[in-house]
């Protein structure tokens, strides 16, 4: 005789279900470029003047008892920081906040946070839709200089070699201190040993630096932001990368006002669709000092930061 019981399928219907209260996503991540850097003093007012080392003095052999001593002099230009707005605005309904267990501008702002970042270091890498009064970025500055390395099957020369990234930021009167690499470039380094047959690359996630290359802190940006076809690796020395903020990120909430779309049409009346909106913004701007040292005396090929050019 068959027998037959009222299983858990029977019952579905009737069963509540237990939801989560954690929504699954990944791990949110800033700006690296801003994590490697020098934050200076923050602004109080759209600009922020640099006084950079521009002529060293010269000091002379006086010929003789009687040999006069000559004078010299020192020079210090002037660069600026202009700080330019970042900002997004995320619009919602006003039913649908209500009808929502979870928090949802918890959930919305650090990923808003991570969108900041990105667009941080897309602009100051690769000048990716960077503003006008900002400069070159860090990949153009380099290529201009001549701090580049085209990738050969040596990949230890390339790096630690003569003429390799290393070497190139050293000639210049720099030390650097800090990479920022493509995801694919960490299996590629995994393999490369000294001369001694120790890996000049390291994994390390017990410290503070998970990553290092040659005693250097290694970071590979996950927000998007690092341009592969464009770099494979950037080695600098970070301490002449600085920055200032001018207003750090900001959120409000707007129940009232107008969204336009970027031709001037109204996406959104927020009063009259019951919606409201979060708006975030910050201001920041950057510089390359690139001050003058004993080591390069020419403006057009000394700096602080060089290239590993993606493999052809």
């Amino acid at each position: 005789m068959a027998v037959n019981i009222i299983s858990r399928t029977n019952l579905s219907g009737l069963i509540p279900e237990e939801i989560s209260r954690e929504i699954i996503q990944g791990a949110t991540e800033g700006s690296a470029v801003l994590s490697m850097g020098r934050r200076l003093a923050n602004m109080t007012s759209n600009q922020l003047v640099l006084n950079v080392l521009d002529a060293l003095p010269t000091a002379y052999f006086v010929n003789g008892d009687t040999g006069r001593k000559q004078t010299t002099s020192m020079a210090w230009d002037k660069k600026r920081i202009y700080a330019e707005e970042i900002a997004v605005i995320v619009p919602i309904p006003e039913a649908v906040l209500d009808d929502s267990n979870y928090d949802i501008w918890g959930e919305v702002r650090p990923r808003i946070t991570e969108a900041f970042g990105k667009v941080i270091d897309g602009a100051i890498l690769f000048g990716t839709n960077k503003p006008t009064s900002w400069r070159a970025g860090i990949v153009q500055t380099a290529t201009a200089s001549g701090n580049t390395v085209t990738p050969t099957n040596d990949i230890f020369t390339d790096i630690m070699g003569v003429g390799g990234l290393i070497a190139k930021i050293e000639e210049d009167g720099f030390d650097p201190d800090g990479v920022l690499a493509g995801v694919p470039m960490r299996a590629r380094l995994r393999g490369v040993k000294d001369t001694t047959g120790q890996p000049i690359f390291k994994e390390d996630f017990q410290g503070t630096t998970q990553y290092a290359l040659n005693g250097m802190r290694m970071v590979f940006p996950k927000n998007g932001a690092f341009d592969t076809s464009a770099a494979q690796m950037i080695v600098g020395d970070w301490n002449e990368l600085v920055y200032s903020i001018r207003q750090d990120i900001t959120f409000k909430v707007f129940t009232e006002g107008v969204v336009q779309d970027t031709d001037g049409t109204i996406a959104y009346n927020l009063m009259q669709n019951d919606m409201v909106a979060l708006r975030a913004v910050m201001r920041l701007g950057w510089e390359i000092p690139n001050p003058l040292n004993a080591f390069n005396a020419s403006n057009a090929t000394r700096c602080p930061f060089s290239v590993y050019l993606p493999s052809t």
